[in-house]
């Protein structure tokens, strides 16, 4: 067999990190922001913990540096184009200090979240609510290790499948679901 090199560019859909999904905030004023992140990983069963990158030129990164809380809101298939509508504008073009607009302009609606001030995605058929655990790695990663302190599930929403980024607007549908023995959860 003779294996052809790969270019690094390509790396990425290979070792995609899981479901594309919608990362709520709101700065300390209350403004509200949501964006697309693809770049994140459970890290611990219980309490759940994940990782996840941000930017640090996003209005996210800062508003999650300062207030140390955030939502993971896990969209559909039915979501993909909001969900790239989202990825590909800033909530810096949006004045309206409550977040409203960018929700408003991609057509997705917030909702208040119970234990952290960043609202939840009533699209979304999951909602995660978190809060920042370890930024250890924030300087020199911009990456947060965040627990989550509640989840939500929209229960009219059977059998969600998620889509997950292969790079350059292409994006891979959840499969067939197989069960296969296993002594581990």
């Amino acid at each position: 067999m003779a294996l052809k090199s790969l270019p690094f560019s390509d790396v990425y859909a290979l070792l995609e990190p899981g479901p594309v999904v919608l990362l709520t905030t709101a700065d300390k004023a209350g403004r509200a922001n949501v964006m697309t992140m693809s770049w994140h990983m459970m890290m611990e069963f219980t309490p759940p913990l994940v990782g996840c990158v941000v930017s640090e030129g996003n209005f996210s990164f800062k508003a999650l540096r300062a207030t140390k809380e955030c939502v993971i809101a896990i969209p559909a298939r039915k979501l993909a184009a909001k969900v790239v509508k989202v990825g590909n504008c800033s909530g810096r073009n949006f004045p309206d200090k409550s977040g409203a607009d960018k929700f408003r302009a991609v057509g997705l609606t917030p909702l208040p979240a119970k234990d952290v001030h960043a609202p939840l995605v009533a699209e979304a058929f999951a909602n995660l609510e978190c809060r920042v655990a370890d930024t250890r790695m924030v300087a020199r990663y911009n990456m947060f290790v965040l627990e989550v302190v509640r989840a939500w599930r929209d229960p009219a929403q059977k059998n969600p499948k998620t889509i997950h980024h292969q790079g350059w607007g292409r994006f891979a549908v959840d499969g067939r679901i197989i069960t296969l023995k296993s002594e581990k959860a």
